[in-house]
């Protein structure tokens, strides 16, 4: 019993170690990526018409004229305290910013997951056990045509069809001007928000606006998930041991989910992980197209901005965000497969 708990404790250890390690590595990345980078941080605030006496002014208060390594640390202990700076673009607190942005990013992504997940897993399963038949041809179109196709170009697409043509969902944004102001915030996702203030009116409106980029985002992730799921299963399907419970007249539904799908359900966990943290990463232009208040925009404007201390926080809370997921994965890896506990 000792033993196990000397294990366990080493194991919690050992993850926080991997974590702490990982992150201080995302902060060197970003770190230097913001002095590598040809922007002038200095001149993004003064302006390039300062003089000479403002400019070294303004340089000394951000700092930078330390050595590089005084002020790697300085930008870390001001990170591990909350203080990324204040963003050009909005003249507030980056932090603030992110809190504002960064559900809105959430909010889409994690419907655009579930609908990956929930359409791609059982179209991956068919298009395996129904290998070279018409809906296994359907569904790999579907999959290559997910991989080729440009997300603005759909977005377009979808606005023009099914908002303006057929009028069944709402327009770009993330809530109609009429219900702004209604919810008070406390998650920043309006869905959430909305049923916690019983403003069932504002939660559908929410709803008809999350409705289409949540779907061109569950589209590419259905692509990417189904295809995985059946390249999995074409793999457990060809075991001997699913070709001997067929032999042994075990029903086929059982044979296909029970033998086959069980075993793949841990790589799955992998591939759902790192295609939520794509959407989380790779929606600006759904959020361009769509006009919504995400982190993807938030970030794209910071840029045209030259605002890096905006940049810099975006790209952190997305790093920060594939390594939790990573983690989180591992976690799952371990619970549901016992070989990886020893």
């Amino acid at each position: 019993m000792a033993g196990q708990a000397a294990r366990g404790v080493g194991g919690i250890a050992r993850f926080i170690l991997v974590v702490a390690a990982t992150f201080l590595g995302l902060l060197a990345i970003t770190f230097f990526i913001g002095r590598v980078v040809p922007i002038d941080p200095v001149l993004a605030v003064v302006g390039d018409r300062a003089t000479p006496a403002v400019y070294e002014a303004a340089r000394e208060r951000m700092g930078l004229d330390r050595p590089l390594v005084v002020q790697f640390f300085s930008y870390v202990g001001d990170v591990l305290t909350g203080n990324l700076g204040r963003s050009i673009s909005t003249g507030r607190a980056v932090v603030d910013d992110l809190g504002r942005f960064f559900p809105a990013t959430l909010e889409m992504a994690t419907v655009g997951i579930l609908i990956g997940v929930v359409l791609g897993v059982p179209m991956g399963v068919t298009a395996a056990t129904r290998q070279g038949s018409l809906s296994d041809q359907v569904i790999r179109v579907l999959g290559l045509l997910g991989y080729s196709v440009p997300a603005f170009w759909l977005g377009l697409v979808g606005l023009a069809v099914f908002y303006a043509g057929l009028g069944w969902v709402a327009g770009p944004g993330r809530i109609d001007i009429f219900y702004e102001g209604l919810v008070e915030p406390v998650t920043g996702v309006y869905l959430i928000d909305s049923l916690l203030a019983g403003e069932t009116e504002v939660f559908w409106n929410a709803m008809s606006h999350l409705l289409l980029p949540a779907s061109i985002l569950g589209f590419f992730s259905l692509a990417y998930i189904a295809r995985m799921t059946r390249s999995f299963m074409l793999d457990q399907l060809s075991q001997e041991y699913v070709t001997t419970a067929r032999v042994k007249g075990v029903p086929e539904r059982r044979v296909i989910w029970r033998h086959a799908f069980y075993p793949i359900r841990i790589q799955l966990i992998t591939v759902i992980g790192l295609s939520y943290a794509s959407l989380l990463e790779g929606s600006v232009m759904i959020e361009t197209v769509f006009s919504w208040p995400g982190i993807g925009r938030y970030l794209t404007v910071a840029l045209l901005n030259a605002d890096m201390n905006a940049v810099l926080g975006a790209t952190l809370v997305i790093g920060s965000v594939f390594i939790l997921i990573n983690k989180l994965s591992d976690v799952l890896y371990r619970i549901l497969d016992p070989r990886a506990r020893r």
